[in-house]
């Protein structure tokens, strides 16, 4: 949000300075029609305006947030406080396109201010430009320190091609060094004699039921007899009937205390082993295990690289994802998990699994469903290659980003730019969970991301019975394909790195074959998974 306007009697049109009262009590109905009356008044003020957007997006109204700020740029384009309010506005209601076009004026317009640069790099992510974003981020952290700068670049850090192990461990300590304390002693762990071990889950996210596959799959299968189970819920409510709670397990909504009183809660319940499940997901809850309010404290499932933090005496990962030889970039110990470090199930229904469209058509379809902010340069470029090497294939993009017109022609033109048209590209919006899985049956090959995978985003194609296109990259974001493909027995579909990568998709595309094999493929693809390691829950 834009810093208040100020008010003086010198320069404040009429009315201007009890529309900026009123807002400042919090009477947004009220002060936003005192605005509109100062700006009548005073038709050349941009001020009333400027007031007005930031009084219209507090009530939520982005797009009429949006336009009050675009009446004051009519009047001044070089008002950069309208160009960074309307910035705002656009990024809070999901136009990241229209919010970067925004935020690249107001950074123009003042190179040396943080929440612009700040905000263009959170815009640039999310619509795939990871490495734009860290500039912009990097940018802004030396016009101004600040958490949200600093904790951003620690955060997409992982998923930026010009990161490697090494940038990302020195970003995350960096952030752990300015932001957290040094964690205190562990308390003593109780004497095991005539117990069970007390393992205790710390999560943001149990509302969210597709994304926690691999987490259920673990809970259902833990042995109740040796181990007493706890759930911490810092996140939303959980839907009812989503948690799959068993007889004695114990559940601890901390969603509404600081992350002392949360830290305070689990020391009380006397753990064992605290596994934290968020990691850089819920960067305001890492105050949490950074207070040891356990003996032992591991990150698992939403880890896909290391934490940089002390607190953390164990990442559970695979052979796969981390080799011995990057263990040096790792702040925690690596536990190796055999096979695959996540499990998947699915226990909610699912579309059926049909034949590939290629099988009734002569165009071949690759797709991919990840969220925008994985479709990085060197995706769109490879992608683009693909394509043009396949003629008469087309590319089907799914994603909640892509529901928005402006994020959609952001994404034609960067394809345009290695020569791919705009007849050439499907691009769907988000939907409810079972249609969205239903867009699978429309897609023969599904192509991974990098050098952020697809984890959840691969398992549900596969399960679709659409294999996935991969290659093992540089860390362990790039690796989580590889291991639940490796893991799925479907080896077949791992690339030796990003040329042979783009070469198998060719070679798919124009083999005559293929639909035949993937017609086979997906009708035995779930008996296939549920024999594998990758389902082997237990």
């Amino acid at each position: 949000m834009s810093s208040e306007p100020a008010a003086n009697s010198l320069s404040s049109p009429p009315g201007f300075a009890e529309a900026l009262g009123l807002y400042r009590a919090g009477r947004l109905e009220e002060a936003a029609a005192a605005c509109e009356a100062a700006a009548e008044a005073a038709p050349g003020e941009t001020g009333p305006l400027r007031l007005l957007g930031d009084i219209l997006h507090a009530q939520g109204k982005t797009a009429e947030a949006a336009a009050a700020y675009g009446r004051a740029l009519e009047i001044d384009p070089s008002f950069q406080p309208a160009w960074y309010g309307a910035g705002c506005a656009w990024l809070s209601a999901g136009e990241f396109a229209l919010a970067a076009a925004a935020f690249e004026r107001a950074v123009m317009l003042a190179p040396a201010h943080a929440p612009s640069l700040h905000n263009l790099g959170k815009a640039l992510f999310k619509l795939g430009l990871a490495d734009e974003a860290l500039t912009c981020l990097r940018a802004a952290l030396e016009a101004e320190s600040s958490f949200q700068s600093r904790s951003a670049i620690a955060t997409l850090i992982p998923g930026c091609p010009s990161a490697g192990n090494a940038g990302i461990l020195a970003a995350r300590r960096e952030w752990a060094a300015r932001h957290l304390p040094p964690p205190p002693p562990p308390p003593p762990r109780a004497p095991l004699a005539g117990r069970r071990l007390r393992i205790g889950y710390l999560s943001s996210f149990l509302h969210a039921r597709n994304w926690m596959k691999p987490v259920w799959a673990l809970l259902d299968h833990h042995d109740r007899q040796g181990f007493e189970i706890h759930l911490f819920s810092a996140g939303p409510a959980p839907e009812e009937g989503a948690l799959r709670l068993r007889a004695g397990d114990c559940f601890h909504d901390i969603s509404a205390l600081s992350n002392a009183e949360a830290a305070r809660t689990i020391a009380a319940c006397a753990l064992d082993v605290l596994v934290d499940l968020n990691g850089f997901s819920d960067v305001l809850r890492l105050a949490v295990p950074a207070q040891k309010p356990a003996p032992v404290i591991a990150g698992w499932f939403n880890f896909y690289a290391t934490s940089g933090m002390a607190c953390y005496d164990y990442l559970i990962g695979d052979e796969h994802v981390i080799p011995p030889e990057e263990e040096i970039h790792y702040s925690e110990k690596i536990a190796r998990l055999p096979g695959c470090y996540l499990a998947f199930d699915v226990r909610y229904p699912v579309p059926d699994v049909v034949d590939p469209p290629a099988a009734q058509s002569d165009c071949f379809t690759f797709g991919c469903l990840a969220s925008q902010y994985k479709l990085t340069p060197p995706v769109i470029e490879t992608w683009a290659r693909i394509l043009a090497r396949t003629p008469g294939s087309r590319l089907l993009l799914k994603n909640a980003t892509l529901g928005r017109p402006a994020n959609r022609a952001h994404l034609l033109a960067r394809f345009a730019g290695h020569g791919i048209g705009a007849e050439r590209i499907i691009l769907e919006g988000p939907a409810e969970h079972f249609d969205f899985l239903a867009a699978y049956g429309r897609v023969d090959l599904a192509l991974d991301t990098f050098p952020y995978n697809g984890g959840t985003t691969t398992s549900e194609a596969l399960w679709q019975g659409v294999p996935v296109l991969a290659f093992p990259g540089d860390r362990w974001a790039a690796r989580q394909s590889a291991s639940i493909l490796r893991n799925a027995g479907l080896e077949e579909f791992l690339a030796r790195d990003l040329e042979d990568y783009a070469g198998r998709a060719v070679a798919l595309a124009v083999d005559p074959a293929t639909p035949g094999r993937l017609a086979a493929l997906r009708r035995e693809m779930r008996a296939r998974l549920a024999r594998s390691p990758l389902c082997d829950t237990a």
